[in-house]
């Protein structure tokens, strides 16, 4: 029951809102979120009920509201990525050292499309596309060259891919192997997260269940042989791209993170063997409370539901560790340098939120891939917030705040009402079949669309603010001819390796596919160092599983 207190201040809120705010007419425009979360003009002790022990607690102890360890950014600033690649290993590689050169603590790679889809850089269906949007790797000689004069044992690594996941991170185990630098020593992060290809990235190989195996392959092998990397990257990032809400993407990104650890349990492993390594990937993006408001309550979910779900006895398997990157589906085409602003608030939403990496988007982006000038722009966007700003002097500065707290809250019980809703439905994978996740995010996206045609919803520069005299941007243009050296590679490789070991390497591995029971990483590793292609790999297991075929959601 209310006590005495709540009830004068409930009161007093009645009157404040009657005799003054309601003389005073509100402006023409929407007050909810952009997930729909209507907000309340004002919040008062009498808005939000907290219970600090249960609710925020103290960063470093569970539930973890407040971050995940106790000195936060006092005792280490977020790891500042960059997302690079483009064309060739060697152009990738310049733009690493550049960064590298510049401040940035981590690396973060970005393949092309025929990677991303397991096909050689002269299969057919690349044509056109290789080393369009991200670097080219087509086997260990290209990750050799990837990599070259970057010692593995000094920085940690992220690489953005999923279906043919496995063989990257073969790749990348054999270039350290080649630089003396053993598998426990190596840090980073793969993101493997097929689960999200499926609900909305829609970059997949095979059908669910073997691609599941593939990543529980991943998780066992990481756990006893690379225990510093982390195997998956659980990514609301791609969810949300597609146009789903912040709750959305906290419910959908959450949803396939505990069908993971259920994965690994059925596999036979302790959820404590694997969830510390277990990591997540979220969206940036504009509405600026809400985003510190869902990074809050996904480490509050993922805390109780591993402990109390999962039986996870260790603490750091309660811990939710994320990286984020600003959203680029706020980017506008239009007056492009305001997307710098867009970027910069961005990211300090996710400083805000707690975050341990992050990569901020260059202004250039929703036209071609970064210039350098843009990305070392974006990459002194962090650098002003972690030294300049003074947000990082203290843990959690928002914590507390009546509207926070609330919408912490109910982001919370949109996340639980959908757990609900998807569990009902069999689970991740009979919700993917049955096309549930891709119809809410349709839907998501119509009423965000609607909004902005209306005019309802504002975007700068796009439906108000226009500028009819705008000057051409300088973008960055990849050179046509890197296709050809590229494709010329590939194919001088496979004349001079040794055909009699790629052929038994790639019988072992179709071998091991048909067996249930073998985890399939030991021969991708052993075909990645007798140089075998990512492509011929792939072709094996989809000969062996498969491919997927989706039913298209209107």
């Amino acid at each position: 029951m209310a006590t005495a207190e709540e009830r004068r201040r409930a009161h007093a809120t009645d009157e404040w809102r009657r005799a003054l705010y309601e003389q005073s007419p509100e402006r023409a425009g929407l007050f909810s979120t952009m997930s729909g979360l209507e907000n309340e003009p004002l919040y008062t002790p009498a808005s939000v009920a907290i219970d600090y022990d249960r609710d925020l607690g103290y960063p470093g102890a569970f539930p973890y509201t407040r971050g995940v360890y106790p000195s936060m950014y006092r005792g280490r600033l977020w790891t500042m990525r960059q997302f690079a690649g483009f064309g060739t290993a060697e152009e990738t590689n310049a733009r690493f050292r550049y960064l590298l050169d510049h401040g940035q603590t981590g690396l973060s790679t970005a393949f092309d499309m025929p990677t991303l889809m397991g096909y050689d850089s002269d299969h057919a269906r690349s044509l056109g596309e290789v080393g369009r949007e991200g670097v080219a790797i087509d086997s260990l000689e290209d990750m050799e060259q990837l990599f070259a004069g970057i010692p593995l044992g000094e920085v940690s690594t992220s690489m953005t891919i999923n279906a043919p996941a496995a063989m990257l991170l073969a790749f990348y185990i054999c270039v350290a192997e080649e630089q003396g630098v053993p598998q426990d020593k190596l840090r980073g992060t793969i993101q493997t997260d097929i689960l999200k290809e499926y609900i909305a990235q829609k970059e997949w190989i095979f059908p669910p269940e073997p691609s599941m195996r593939l990543c529980v392959d991943m998780i066992e092998y990481c756990a006893r042989h690379v225990p510093l990397w982390h195997p998956v990257s659980i990514s609301g990032y791609h969810i949300r791209e597609a146009g789903s809400t912040a709750a959305q993407e906290l419910a959908f990104t959450l949803a396939d993170g505990f069908a993971y650890v259920e994965a690994g349990v059925e596999r036979g492993l302790d959820v404590d063997d694997f969830a510390p390594r277990l990591s997540f990937f979220f969206n940036a993006h504009i509405d600026f409370f809400e985003e510190v408001a869902k990074y809050r309550a996904a480490r509050r979910i993922w805390a109780r539901e591993l402990r109390e779900r999962y039986g996870a006895k260790n603490p750091r398997s309660w811990l939710m560790r994320f990286h984020a990157q600003t959203a680029g589906v706020s980017l506008t085409a239009q007056q492009p340098e305001v997307n710098i602003v867009r970027t910069a608030l961005e990211a300090l939403a996710a400083v805000l939120g707690g975050c341990q990496s992050l990569h901020t988007n260059s202004f250039d982006e929703a036209l071609a891939l970064p210039t350098e000038h843009a990305v070392k722009l974006a990459l002194r966007t962090q650098q002003v917030i972690a030294h300049e700003t003074g947000v990082a002097s203290t843990i959690d500065p928002l914590g507390g705040s009546y509207y926070l707290e609330d919408l912490t809250n109910r982001l919370e019980q949109e996340a639980y009402d959908y757990f609900g809703r998807i569990r009902d439905l069999g689970g991740v994978i009979e919700a993917i079949k049955e096309n549930f996740f891709q119809r809410e995010i349709a839907e998501a996206s119509f009423r965000f669309q609607s909004e902005v045609e209306s005019g309802d919803r504002v975007i700068v520069g796009v439906n108000r603010f226009e500028d009819t005299d705008e000057r051409e941007l300088e973008i960055l243009k990849i050179d046509a001819a890197l296709e050809r050296k590229q494709i010329e590679r590939v194919q001088a490789l496979r004349v001079r390796r040794d055909s009699a070991a790629v052929s038994s390497a790639l019988a072992r591995l179709k071998q091991g596919a048909a067996a249930a029971d073998t985890n399939l990483m030991p021969a991708i590793i052993d075909a990645s160092r007798a140089y075998v292609t990512m492509g011929e790999m792939c072709d094996a297991l989809r000969e062996t599983w498969g491919v997927w075929r989706e039913t298209p959601v209107f």
